[in-house]
């Protein structure tokens, strides 16, 4: 079903593994990517071995030596041609993305041009990467600081945005100056591997050298040898808390930097004067879109006790309007989870939910018979819940929606949203003026992302984007997340021929 997109990505049997560039090796165990779409193979993906591992990093670390030094403009320009090979092959890469990771091809799309945003932002960047002047207290100084880079940026991505993520990471860190080393998900190899592919070709027609972007292939273990290299000064890393919490001590024992960008349990606050239309869209948009397999998905909705009735009744008739199937085909509001465990996980959370006593409004089903072969189609869920019931706390990675009812004043459905581990993404729904403003305050919000009558789900690139608590606290994307890609140095000149010392210490002899 995808040959024809492979071919126009230039992937085939040759190139099926570990790569430095424009050369691909790799002598590991074989990985199969299968499509939720419809349960049939893709492809056999061969692992990367320590022996190739070694060989990568070292490929990077030559060619970090070379690219530090070509003006960040000129590196700016390698990533707009990035840019616009992607605009190119964005409903080629977009149906990838649809049938490996099974969202829906408008998402799978809206991915690609995300990267291609990136791209633009970095581009502009190239040009941007101010540092600071400084008045010195000296008299005949001058100060001021700067930012070099840092050198092999390790990159782990997760399914849900196995093209994006690593984009926001490879665009920004390439225009600082860094190499990259992409460990992708072993669930979407794929387009790992188109990715590679298409920026690997940017690289030889540039005639610039091997292992300024490579990818490695496999499971946790390589993973933990990223997590581990000091050679690897920042490792950036998307995916479960539980993950990140691992890569982060494995990083922190030999002092290195992170990025992770982990679980969110994300809330919109439905005031009682809020829009209540735009409320629907942004809820149910929120919770199904990528069959809740976003870390931004809404996850709870708080909704105040005098509407609550007209926003369930609403939610519940929306639901049985939603189209489940192939994501291929634009009039399926919803494609597959991505495998079988997936299933599994959703399945055991909706037996939670009833263990402690919530309500189901939409039933839990796994969908079977035609056009649902992969057995990877649930249909999504609706529960009436208590906000500290323990699988509510949790994050859990499918279409389950928990309705739950806040009484009073916005500061109580504040204290709801907060009370979890989470700190990604929320949202308020309000025409309000006072209970936004409230929401976007010190004593509001305390996740990353906050928004105002839009959902939880979606960020633009021009924004940082990341969350506070049990999500990480790392900064993807926009604003200023370029300068955890770089080292910072403070500079003192002296341009007297005295050398007093800071503090008016005296130190005469």
């Amino acid at each position: 079903m995808i040959n024809k997109e492979l071919k126009i990505l230039g992937i085939s049997k040759a190139n099926l593994g570990t790569s430095t560039g424009t050369k691909q090796f790799a002598k590991g165990k074989f990985i199969t990517s299968y499509s939720p779409v419809d349960g049939k193979e893709i492809a056999q993906v061969q692992c990367t071995t320590k022996k190739e591992y070694e060989k990568v990093i070292e490929t990077a670390q030559q060619a970090q030596l070379s690219w530090r030094n070509i003006p960040a403009p000129q590196r700016g320009e390698i990533v707009r041609q990035l840019g616009d090979k992607l605009r190119q092959l964005k409903p080629t890469l977009g149906k990838l993305v649809s049938y490996e990771m099974g969202k829906s091809y408008q998402e799978g799309m809206g991915e690609v041009q995300e990267m291609i945003d990136i791209c633009d932002f970095a581009v502009g960047l190239s040009r941007q990467l101010y540092g600071n002047t400084i008045h010195s207290e000296r008299p005949g100084h001058r100060m001021y600081d700067q930012y070099h880079p840092l050198g092999i940026v390790g990159i782990i991505s997760a399914f849900n945005f196995p093209v994006a993520v690593w984009s926001w990471n490879a665009a920004l860190a390439l225009v600082c100056g860094d190499v990259v080393v992409w460990k992708a998900s072993e669930k979407t190899p794929l387009c790992a591997i188109a990715c590679q592919q298409v920026l690997a070709e940017i690289l030889k027609q540039n005639k610039l050298p091997e292992g300024i972007s490579s990818l490695i292939t496999g499971d946790a273990e390589v993973g933990n040898w990223l997590s581990e290299d000091k050679r690897i000064p920042l490792i950036s890393a998307t995916g479960s808390t539980r993950m990140g919490k691992e890569v982060a001590v494995k990083v922190a024992q030999r002092l290195g930097k992170t990025l992770l960008e982990l679980g969110g349990n994300n809330a919109i606050i439905v005031t009682e004067e809020a829009d209540l239309k735009m409320t629907l869209i942004g809820a149910v948009f929120g919770a199904v879109g990528t069959a809740g397999q976003r870390c931004t998905s809404t996850r709870r909705l708080i909704v105040h006790e005098k509407i609550y009735e007209q926003v369930k009744k609403s939610l519940v008739d929306a639901y049985k309007q939603l189209k489940i199937g192939d994501p291929l085909d634009s009039k399926n509001h919803m494609g597959p989870l991505i495998d079988q465990d997936a299933v599994a996980m959703y399945s055991k959370a909706v037996q939670s939910i009833k263990a402690e006593g919530g309500k189901i409004l939409v039933k839990e089903e796994v969908l079977k018979g035609k056009g649902y072969e992969s057995c990877c189609y649930v249909r999504p869920v609706i529960a009436e819940v208590e906000n500290h019931f323990a699988i509510v706390q949790a994050e859990t990675f499918a279409p389950i929606l928990y309705l739950i009812k806040y009484k009073g004043d916005v500061e109580n459905a504040i204290a709801l949203q907060n009370e979890v581990a989470q700190g990604l993404s929320s949202a308020i729904m309000t025409t309000n003026l006072r209970q936004a403003e409230i929401f976007l305050s010190q004593n509001g919000s305390d996740c990353g992302i906050a928004n105002v009558n839009i959902g939880t789900s979606g960020a633009e690139i021009g924004g940082a984007f990341g969350g506070e608590k049990e999500t990480g606290g790392g900064r993807e994307s926009g604003s200023d997340a370029w300068k955890v890609y770089m080292r910072r140095q403070t500079n003192t000149i002296n341009y007297t021929t005295s050398l007093p010392l800071a503090q008016g210490i005296k130190f005469d002899f």
